[in-house]
């Protein structure tokens, strides 16, 4: 489980660079009309996100609860695939947000990659959390579990600020 989670933190550090970046400096996509879908993607992306992150740095899934996580990452490669498909028809990509997400794409299949089998055999055992410790990898996913949530709150609230000003445009 070391390279899951270390994948994990390394996925967390760039993705929160690609949101800095990419997102808020350079495209500011919470104040462009365009953008309300797109930020109502990444703000569930970064909810799952906030469990993956959590959920992994805290407990083992076990039984049904494997499913569960699986389906949890299952959502976050379709949260994704539909984030990328509506960037293509929406927005052209700075260069260092196409590399960024390049990145992103390859730790996600990595980090599955290795936590397929360990689901596998959480699913054997009898269902429940169990309480896990990974020492400071523990804390570093806290850490990023909390900031995805924040800023999944961010971005949630940035999609009804921009949905409201849309729906003011529209019915003036």
């Amino acid at each position: 489980m070391t390279a899951v989670l270390c994948l994990l933190v390394f996925h967390g550090l760039i993705g929160g660079l690609d949101v800095i970046l990419n997102h808020e400096l350079i495209e500011r996509l919470p104040e462009r009309l365009g953008a309300k879908t797109e930020e109502a993607l990444h703000g569930v992306r970064e909810f799952i996100f906030a469990a993956i992150f959590g959920g992994l740095a805290w407990f083992e899934w076990h039984g049904a609860m494997a499913l569960v996580l699986g389906l949890i990452i299952a959502a976050e490669y379709l949260v994704s695939f539909a984030d990328t498909l509506l960037e293509e028809r929406t927005r052209r990509l700075p260069l260092i947000e196409r590399a960024l997400h390049t990145i992103l794409f390859i730790n996600l299949g990595a980090y599955t990659a290795l936590l397929v089998p360990q689901l596998i055999d959480w699913g054997r055992m009898p269902s429940g959390m169990q309480l896990i410790h990974h020492g400071m990898l523990t804390w570093l996913l806290s850490a990023l579990s909390v900031l995805s949530f924040t800023w999944g709150l961010r971005d949630t609230l940035s999609y009804f600020v921009l949905r409201k000003k849309q729906n003011r445009i529209a019915g003036a």
